[in-house]
């Protein structure tokens, strides 16, 4: 087995989330234009969360932590994987078959325990009819997680980073197609769910099989190894579960303010480009690395991973954080307000956008800390951590909802996240000097703080200067390339400054060949 190059991992996935969101952007402008944050709008956003949601609950957030451990380990030692793996294919599919099916005939209360402000107006009935064209995408999109592992775990990232890039293509490529037809905007954007889902599976599938795994259909069957993987995923579905409630949460207290639906899913996609690019991207590389290097007995490179991993993300993550806090209405006002998408719309979601910047380093570090525990098969922990996050998330946004509204979910979103870090942190104690900070980390975690607010300054006087731009229509777009220039700009010359990093060390990742 060829070793998993860490660093160049992460740009590699961080590349192509970058892209992916970048068009993931493209597709919410032209769903901001087109449809505004109106009810059709709205209903579409829940009926679309529901099958990712449940996605994230099986795949990508339970099961996947489960599964590629195992999976990296039989790799590292020699065994059968793809046996293994062929077995927990057909096991997920079967499982997700008859979830899916009672998924869709039981789509009115799904959407009830979504969104139960939408009883009574259109927004219900249309979230039901766009909820069962397109539930069946969490069967493709769960067996696409499941092939995506195993594609990681041999440490070819590139073909599954490329699947949500497909998905956002096929969405843009529909409303064009969409709005030159007259075709219903809401029902176009339903009957395309499914459709991505088929054509990320078929393109996962190919890959998986170039790279030496091609799935064999079956009925599923009890193997000890499954088994195995049961008991050990058992925690992090409740975990997932867990993480579902709060987003349930959220949207039932969004659903009883008309427009925070749509407000809070447009500012939640803007954050959710750096956490893309930086969390998603470690947590894809980071798990299988450590996972093979606990299975060879290498505690001193597992340590380092983890501390390149954890100054990865705060090097990216913390002036992200900044910039997201400081330009919140520019890159709204730029962004999203056009056509059906109003100044009274862009300032709500600047302020959640805000909210959810504070949070962002939490996200981040809760993925760098994550794999401490599931590489080491113990997902019993962070699902007791999930839990009390879950109660701090449901209190705080519940308790503070008649005093500041919807806001109160996008701030509780941020506390529970920093709650399930402060435990995370605390948990990993125990786990010896593999999973403590080392000198070097230490060192520069401080200055990469220090080097994010000095940006955050400049960002602030820029965004003042360029104010009258950003208003102007015809001169938004180059004003916003210009601030985020200028700031991009000042916090590598701060940081080069202050010691934070080294270019020579980015530049040395990304030309570093593979063995």
């Amino acid at each position: 087995m060829q070793p998993i190059r860490l660093v160049r991992g992460f740009l590699t996935v961080g590349g192509w989330t970058l892209m992916s969101r970048g068009a993931g952007f493209v597709r919410d402008v032209m769903m901001a234009a087109y449809l505004g944050a109106g009810p059709v709008a709205e209903a579409f956003l829940v009926a679309f969360s529901l099958p990712n949601m449940f996605r994230r609950f099986f795949a990508e957030g339970a099961f996947n932590f489960a599964f590629v451990p195992l999976y990296s380990k039989k790799l590292e030692a020699g065994e059968d994987a793809n046996a293994f793996a062929n077995d927990a294919f057909n096991g997920l599919g079967g499982v997700l078959v008859v979830v899916t099916l009672i998924g869709t005939l039981a789509m009115p209360w799904l959407v009830w325990a979504m969104a139960s402000g939408f009883v009574g107006d259109e927004r219900f009935d249309l979230a039901v009819l766009y909820g069962r064209i397109g539930f069946s995408y969490l069967l493709f999109i769960s067996l696409v997680a499941l092939l995506s592992g195993v594609l990681n775990a041999w440490g070819r990232f590139t073909e599954a980073s490329f699947v949500p890039v497909l998905m956002n293509l096929m969405f843009i490529a529909a409303m064009l197609l969409g709005d030159r037809l007259g075709w219903d905007m809401g029902l176009t954007l339903a009957w395309t769910v499914p459709l991505t889902g088929i054509a990320q599976l078929a393109f996962t599938w190919v890959s998986a099989a170039r790279a030496g795994f091609s799935p064999r259909l079956r009925l599923p069957r009890w193997t000890p190894e499954l088994k195995r993987l049961l008991i050990i995923a058992g925690p992090a579905v409740l975990s997932g579960g867990v993480v579902q409630v709060n987003l349930l949460v959220g949207r039932q207290v969004a659903s009883f303010t008309e427009g925070a639906v749509a407000w809070l899913s447009y500012a939640d996609r803007l954050y959710q480009l750096p956490l893309g690019v930086v969390g998603i991207a470690i947590g894809t590389v980071l798990l299988p690395d450590l996972s093979r290097r606990l299975r060879a007995g290498d505690a001193e490179g597992g340590r380092a991973s983890f501390n390149r991993g954890a100054e990865f993300a705060l090097a990216l993550t913390f002036p992200a954080a900044v910039a997201l806090v400081v330009i919140a209405l520019p890159l709204c006002e730029v962004l999203f307000q056009r056509g059906a998408f109003g100044p009274d719309d862009t300032a709500a979601t600047a302020l959640a956008l805000a909210a959810y910047g504070i949070g962002l380093p939490a996200f981040v570090l809760h993925k760098v800390l994550q794999p401490l525990f599931y590489a080491r098969e113990d997902t019993r922990s962070p699902f007791r951590y999930a839990v009390i996050s879950m109660v701090v998330n449901a209190a705080f946004a519940v308790g503070f909802l008649p005093v500041m509204g919807f806001m109160a979910a996008a701030l509780a979103t941020t506390v529970s996240g920093w709650v399930m870090v402060a435990q995370l942190w605390w948990g990993s104690r125990r786990m010896g000097a593999e999973a403590r900070f080392d000198d070097r980390f230490r060192a520069r975690a401080p200055r990469i703080v220090l080097a994010a607010l000095l940006m955050g300054a400049v960002l602030w006087g820029s965004a003042i200067l360029l104010g009258p731009m950003i208003g102007t229509p015809g001169w938004r777009y180059l004003a916003l390339l210009i601030l985020v220039t200028l700031g991009s700009l000042a916090y590598f010359a701060f940081g080069t400054l202050t010691g934070a990093f080294r270019l020579s060390e980015w530049r040395a990742a990304l030309t570093r060949r593979r063995p």
